[in-house]
Formats: C-alpha cells, sequence, structure tokens
C-alpha cells in the first residue's frame, strides 16, 4: 500500500479549483498541489519527480491525480493510453462530486452572455443546461483554466463552467447553481506513482474492499476475448469494466482495459491473472489499490 512522504506534492492538470485537486487533496489533504499544463505533464511531472524550475529545496512530485471515468461522459480515453506510454502504477482512487455553474466577470447576467467556456467533458456534462441559450461553447483544456481565460483577458460576455470553488478563487460571480445534468454527477480519479514509491499505507482511512487495474492483449482470433474473460470468471473474479483501445502499435489490433474486483495477490485473482496470460500475447497489471466509496 502506498502513503506519502512528509513533504510531498502531488500533481494535476489544470488551474487551482480544478476537480482533480479536488481529488489530490482528498487523497492527502497534507500535501502540496503543483498544476501542470497537461496530462501528459502530469504523468512527466511524476516520472521526473519534479518540474523544470524547481527550487533545490522543492519537495518531490510522487503522484499525479488524473481523471479516468465521469458517471456521464465515460472513461477520459487520454488517461488509458497514457498509462501504457509511461511506467507508472496505479496507487489509489478517488470519486469527486462533480457541481457545476456558470460564472462570469462581476456584473455579467445570463441575458448578456454570448460564450460560454469550459473543458469539453464539463460541457457534455452541463448540456441541457447549456442547450437552453443560443450561446457559443468554445472548449479549453481545463474546467477552472475556463475561469482564468476570462478573468486574464477581462473577457466581457463570456462565461465559464466550472466549479463554485474555482469560481470563488478568481473572483468570478455565479449566474448559476448546479447546472450539471445528473444532479449525483461523478468523477472517479487515478492516483499514479512511480513502482519504486514506498510500499507503505495510504494517508487517511482507505476501503477494505480492492481493485485490480490492468490491461491485455489477445491475437486477433476467433473466440480468443472469450478464452480470456473466462480466465476471470472460472476463478469467480468480477470485472467492472472492460474497454478496448488501439494499440498504437499495429494498425486495427487493441488492448483491453478492465477493472478486476480483488487484489492481484489474492489467490483467485493472482490465480486469474495467470490463466489470462497463457492465452493473451501482454498482460500489464497496473496496480491493486484500495477502492473508493462509491457514493
Amino acid at each position: 500500500m502506498f502513503r506519502l512522504a512528509a513533504v510531498t506534492r502531488i500533481a494535476y492538470s489544470g488551474e487551482p479549483g480544478a476537480f482533480a485537486e479536488d481529488a489530490a487533496l482528498n487523497f492527502a489533504p497534507s500535501a502540496t498541489t503543483v498544476p501542470v499544463a497537461g496530462f501528459r505533464e502530469a504523468f512527466e511531472a511524476v516520472v521526473a519527480g519534479r518540474l523544470a524550475g524547481d527550487a533545490p529545496n522543492a519537495g518531490p512530485i510522487v503522484a499525479a491525480a488524473l481523471p479516468i471515468e465521469n458517471l456521464v461522459n465515460g472513461t477520459v480515453r487520454e488517461t488509458f493510453d497514457l498509462l501504457l506510454e509511461h511506467d507508472l502504477v496505479i496507487v489509489g482512487e478517488v470519486i469527486v462530486p462533480v457541481r457545476l455553474c456558470l460564472a462570469a466577470l462581476p456584473g455579467e447576467r445570463l441575458e448578456t452572455i454570448e460564450r460560454v467556456y469550459s473543458h469539453i467533458q464539463a460541457l457534455g456534462q452541463a448540456e441541457a443546461f447549456l442547450r437552453s441559450r443560443p450561446w457559443t461553447t468554445m472548449t479549453t483544456y481545463n474546467t477552472a483554466g475556463a475561469g482564468r481565460l476570462i478573468v486574464e483577458r477581462g473577457e466581457r460576455a463570456a462565461a465559464a463552467v466550472l466549479s463554485p470553488r474555482a469560481a470563488a478563487l478568481f473572483g468570478l460571480e455565479i449566474l448559476a447553481a448546479d447546472i450539471q445534468s445528473v444532479p449525483d454527477n461523478r468523477t472517479r480519479f487515478l492516483i499514479l506513482a512511480r513502482p519504486d514509491a514506498p510500499p507503505l499505507a495510504r494517508s487517511g482511512r482507505a476501503s477494505a474492499a480492492r481493485r485490480t487495474t490492468l490491461v491485455f492483449a489477445v491475437r486477433n482470433e476467433p473466440g480468443t476475448l472469450l478464452r480470456a474473460l473466462r480466465a476471470f470468471a472460472e476463478r469467480g473474479v468480477n470485472l467492472s469494466t472492460l474497454e478496448s483501445r488501439p494499440s498504437r502499435t499495429e494498425a486495427w489490433e487493441y488492448v483491453f482495459w478492465t477493472d478486476a474486483d480483488g487484489d492481484a495477490e489474492d489467490e483467485a485473482c493472482r490465480g486469474a491473472l495467470d490463466d489470462l496470460r497463457t492465452v493473451s500475447t501482454m498482460v500489464r497489471v497496473l496496480g491493486s489499490y484500495a477502492r473508493a466509496d462509491r457514493g
């Protein structure tokens, strides 16, 4: 299991007030959060353990918080692809409630707004509300970054879809609250670290239930995927998710991402993984970790 160092930093993609920062602070309330420009930059910050320009006495960047799945919009495929590309492991997960608001510079009203900025996921999560008016929607790399953009430009007739905390941090006025289409919308974040991270307990209380995330590939032949899935079924191991992604090594070849209920060291799960390796061309276990409360 995983414990953060006494002085440590966690990277996340976005600006202060982003949902990813909420996830990092939920996992480790005492950690210093470090915003970076994008998902790839968050991965690279953990691999390097620091950022270019860091002070010599800056604490190490030991982990990153990355979104993997939203209750409304589904999986975040960029995170899957970057996991396959980098040598990092999953040491935890956090589920963050998604409350969205429409916010703008002081003095604006709903009637004066012409343009709405946010990350494409947030725009999709507030689609019903946004369709209620003839606004032009424009994507940004991050929800909180949309708020910063409006403030730095002093942009009138513009609003951002972001969290109430981010709106307050940037001094924006909330024009409409709780605009998410699903009232109990949530995003699942993964906490990623280097494989040599100290094998100690996570700070704070962790769930007793465990999850193992892995990726595997099979030959492109009839029945190969069925045989791979049977490895888990015959051992009584439940797979809570299964998704295919392009392998990025050969045209029209795919890898399969799955979450198994259990720890890779448990007898049933370990046996299923051993069986899987006999019928697969590649198996990579990304980590076993405490499941977050589904809420």
